[in-house]
């Protein structure tokens, strides 16, 4: 519950939260709560208390975030909300179909403007920037955006791709703390304020990956180094050091504990960003290894102890001044440390140099106890703005990809807020400069370009007042005689000028200006500008040395005489930049100042910025003490007046901030016409594109008039279709105006046109589709009939080729066999008869006898060698007859492989085999002769391992023999 409201304390029972809470009440009248309401355009009537009671009741439930039209406003909750920016939700507004219906967010603009780069809509370019005053969260919300691109804009495809995505997101992501800790210092309003503003880019590249980034930095604060205002801080890397360093390092950078520097106020104080772990792993991702952190904490520390050197005044002005107390030691180690000589280092800070004359004489001149103290500054400040530039060139050679490996980006602006403290001075005037050129981009862009662009376009719109800061802007930087100008042309005429004699001539040249006012109570010269923030009394003392910012030469000279390798990069000997440094005569070119430098850098800002789709964060700090629960009205009553959040909510709940041209609206959405039925007319298409050139804004006009109507007739039907799928809010259609040569619509109707989009794209594609498949299976259904048919017609090419094969193989075996048998005849006739070898010329052949050729030896060896096997067959149950038998009979012969000619074999063909030699015998005969009928029957005639003697005991069965 809020514990402060209006600066009374309260709680949930105290009577100052009953009238807060009745007032609510009256002012809902039967409506939702003020809390539910994510868009501040739905509060009724728009007016400051309405809006600011709708804020105070979304942050006294824990909502910080709420959609004001165009710009979402962020309040800070000054406590650790960690749910609120985990990765999973950023997962999950990256993945919704439309981020806008989730409850509002800094992820909800994040998403936006990555899908406006995905859609590739002109501009392409998107920027994102955020404003309010320091210490209303503005570092913060940029951090949280960084985080959430390196999640959604790195989808690596490859293992390798993961690893470099990876890399350059722990780079990018890196940078931050080494920016905080170099560039951000404790205020009285911010204990993490930026004192320095940077744009930083984030490049992707065609696939919408990031690929690198770049930083851009503007107005560092170095006076901060040497000069601190009461109860603030310096930067918070001093602090570091001397909080984190160990034993060692301590011993080598001369910091003992305990020890006290007069640039280290509050040094008791202990903030978050004290953490000098994070820092040194920070730097060691960006490529910044152990030895050269050392170096840039070795050149920390010794302007730490160049702070502690004090001067005393010279009682002779011939004289140098003196040091003062421990001064020597101090000195002695800030030269130790920086590498420098120590007496050219004493020297250089006591005496200046001095060139007179046409002949550039050279003349010594000791310096006061101011002058010391302040090239003493002068040269802190420069080495830390030196050291700043080198770490953001690191840095930006770290993140930064390749030219050619990125097309678009996304740009983060996070610039220090609009400052107002006690004793403001040139450091003031370009922050707040700085934020009322931010103002005027936005008032130009939106506020005003808006409603011009409807009066030019022909809509009927009653104009909404608002509060134009182009006055102030004006009084700072305008033409010909503006405070800028007035502060520059006293830098260039180079002669002594007062805080009076400025403040004077600055109220006398610019008193007609509305903007500029005097604080006639206040003791010190100064003068007032009403900023659109409010008034800011600015201090003219010390105003033009800060703005020459004048280095004298011999500091630069003898930083070059360093050891240090570290200052050796920062201030290299170059001769020739030593030549441009040293101007002679009527060719010294005028001295560029710091606001001139400022200036030519935010118009380039400016620029970029005109060249993207602008977003706008606007941060609101509930109170000035940072305290978690409390919410004070007058202040975020002022910041809300301030930024013309209210003028902001009219234009948007009665404009129309989508606006695009009529060709782009037709080359987009001509798609939505395949809605409609089909017309007597016929089709009808664009304009031929290439002949832009030749048509006239009123000819191209009416050529698409009928087609922007075909389109815009088609709106009933896709908001029926959005009534069907259960949107009631869809369902009423919301106002579409044609003007003169753009078309204006809401964000809602623009979501409406897109899902119709999708919608026929859709369609398109499943027709593609189905037509795809369709033309597919045809093809493959007449593939399938071709490998059909080329597949039969090989079968049948292998099936003759074998069977001729089969056949030509069987002609061969059946002449074979024919051979054969008629041989295994005569052999068998010979053998069995006992006829006597004659010659075959004398032995007339009879019938079905041949002479066995020789060609077939290895057959016939082969079938002798399968006796056992003919065995086995010859005595089986069931026999086997004709050729078979005769095979057996033969293999179990075992005959001598000889001459056919020496054998005689008479066979009587019949269909049974074997059924007679000369006589068949009566039952069983068994031969018992000593030497056996068969000449051959104990012999082989060709010993082989498959050969068995021994068949005097083998015994013919008659039956056997006559039966089988």
């Amino acid at each position: 519950m809020l514990q402060q409201v209006n600066g009374h304390s309260s709680d949930s029972s105290s009577q100052g939260g009953e009238p807060l809470r009745e007032d609510l009440q009256e002012f809902l009248s039967g409506e939702a709560p003020l809390h539910q309401l994510d868009d501040l355009t739905k509060v009724n009537p728009v007016t400051l208390e309405t809006v600011l009671r709708c804020l105070q009741a979304r942050y006294a439930v824990d909502t910080f975030y709420t959609n004001a039209g165009c710009t979402l406003v962020a309040l800070n909750p000054f406590k650790p909300v960690p749910q609120l920016y985990s990765p999973a939700l950023m997962r999950e507004y990256h993945s919704a179909p439309q981020p806008q219906k989730l409850k509002p967010h800094i992820f909800t603009v994040g998403e936006q403007t990555y899908r406006n780069v995905k859609s590739l809509m002109e501009p392409v370019n998107q920027s994102i920037i955020v404003s309010g005053e320091s210490g209303a969260g503005k570092t913060w919300t940029s951090r949280c955006l960084m985080k959430f691109y390196a999640v959604v804009a790195t989808s690596p495809t490859s293992w390798e791709s993961h690893k470099i995505a990876e890399r350059i997101e722990q780079r990018i992501l890196n940078s931050n703390p080494v920016m905080e800790a170099f560039g951000n210092a404790c205020t009285l309003r911010n204990d993490n304020s930026s004192r320095f503003g940077k744009f930083i880019q984030l490049q992707l590249n065609r696939a919408q990956q990031m690929t690198g980034a770049t930083v851009q930095t503007y107005l560092l604060e170095k006076t901060r180094v040497a000069c601190q205002a009461s109860s603030e801080r310096n930067f918070h890397i001093f602090y570091q050091i001397c909080k984190g360093a160990s034993t060692d390092e301590r011993l080598q950078w001369h910091l003992p504990e305990g020890a006290a520097f007069s640039w280290l106020p509050n040094p008791e104080r202990t903030l978050e960003e004290d953490c000098f772990e994070v820092t040194r792993e920070a730097m060691l991702h960006l490529g910044i290894d152990t030895p050269t952190q050392n170096n840039i904490f070795q050149v920390l520390a010794g302007l730490l102890h160049l702070g502690n050197v004090r001067f005393a005044d010279s009682e002779d002005e011939a004289q140098p001044c003196q040091l003062r107390g421990d001064a020597t030691c101090s000195i002695r180690t800030s030269a130790l440390l920086l590498q420098l000589p120590e007496d050219p280092l004493l020297e250089t800070l006591r005496i200046r140099t001095i060139r007179a004359g046409r002949q550039q004489q050279v003349f010594r001149k000791p310096c006061s106890r101011a002058e010391c103290d302040t090239r003493r500054d002068c040269l802190a400040k420069l080495v830390y703005a030196r050291l700043f530039d080198w770490l953001v060139s690191v840095i930006n050679s770290s993140i930064c990809a390749d030219p050619d490996s990125w097309t678009t980006f996304i740009g983060l602006l996070d610039v220090y807020g609009f400052e107002s403290f006690p004793n403001n001075s040139l450091e003031q005037l370009c922050i707040n400069y700085a934020n009322e050129k931010l103002q005027q981009h936005f008032v130009a862009h939106y506020l005003r370009a808006q409603q011009e662009e409807y009066a030019v376009e022909g809509l009927e719109w009653s104009f909404v007042t608002y509060q134009d800061n182009q006055t102030c802007l004006d009084l700072i930087e305008g033409s010909p005689i503006s405070i800028c100008s007035l502060i520059n042309e006293e830098c260039r005429l180079n002669r002594p000028s007062s805080a009076a004699q400025l403040q004077t001539r600055i109220e006398s040249a610019l008193a007609g200006s509305p903007c500029l006012g005097h604080n006639k109570l206040s003791r010190e010269p100064s003068f007032i500008v009403v900023h659109y923030a409010g008034p800011v009394q600015y201090h003219t003392a010390g105003l033009v040395e800060k703005n020459k910012d004048p280095v004298p030469p011999e500091l630069t000279s003898l930083l070059q005489q360093s050891q240090d390798p570290l200052l050796k990069v920062m201030f290299p000997a170059d001769p020739e930049e030593k030549a441009q440094e040293e101007p002679s005569g009527q060719s010294r070119a005028p001295v560029l100042t710091v606001v001139s430098k400022f200036k030519a850098s935010l118009e380039q800002l400016l620029q970029v910025l005109h060249g993207t789709t602008p977003h706008y964060i606007r941060c609101i700090k509930p109170n000035s003490q940072g305290q978690a629960h409390t919410f004070l009205q007058e202040e975020v009553l002022s910041q809300l007046e301030a930024c013309g959040l209210v003028e902001t909510i009219h234009i948007s709940a009665a404009g129309f901030p989508i606006r695009i041209p009529h060709r782009n609206f037709m080359e987009r959405y001509e798609l939505l016409r395949r809605l409609r039925a089909p017309t007597s007319s016929g089709p009808r298409s664009l304009p031929p594109a290439e002949g832009r050139s030749e048509w006239s804004p009123c000819t191209e006009a009416a050529a698409l008039q009928p087609l922007l109507q075909d389109i815009l007739h088609t709106l009933p039907a896709l908001t029926q279709a959005a009534a069907i799928l259960g949107d009631p809010a869809e369902a009423t259609p919301a106002p579409v105006h044609c003007g003169r040569t753009k078309v204006f619509m809401t964000d809602s109707m623009l979501e409406l046109l897109e899902h119709g989009r999708a919608q026929v794209l859709e369609q398109c594609a499943r027709r593609i589709q189905g037509s795809w498949r369709r033309h597919w299976h045809c093809k493959q259904e007449r593939q399938r009939r071709a490998a059909v048919l080329i597949q039969a017609a090989t079968r049948s090419w292998f099936a003759r080729r074998h069977v001729q094969r089969l056949h030509a193989a069987a002609t061969v075996i059946k002449r074979a066999w024919r051979k054969w048998r008629i041989g295994m005849a005569f052999l068998a006739s010979k053998e069995l008869d006992g006829v006597e070898e004659k010659h075959l010329s004398q032995v007339p052949l009879p019938t079905g006898s041949f002479l066995l050729p020789q060609t077939q030896t290895s057959l016939l060896a082969a079938i002798i060698r399968l006796w056992p096997l003919g065995l086995v067959l010859a005595n089986a149950a069931a026999g086997v007859r004709g050729f078979q038998r005769k095979l057996v009979v033969w293999a179990c012969l075992q005959l001598r492989m000889g001459s056919p000619s020496s054998y005689t074999v008479q066979t009587a063909q019949e269909h049974a085999g074997v059924t007679s030699i000369r006589a068949l015998p009566q039952g069983s005969v068994k031969f018992h002769c000593r030497k056996s009928p068969l000449p051959y029957a104990d012999i082989c005639p060709e010993p082989s391992p498959y050969s068995v003697t021994g068949f005097n005991q083998i015994l013919l069965e008659r039956h056997s023999l006559g039966h089988r």
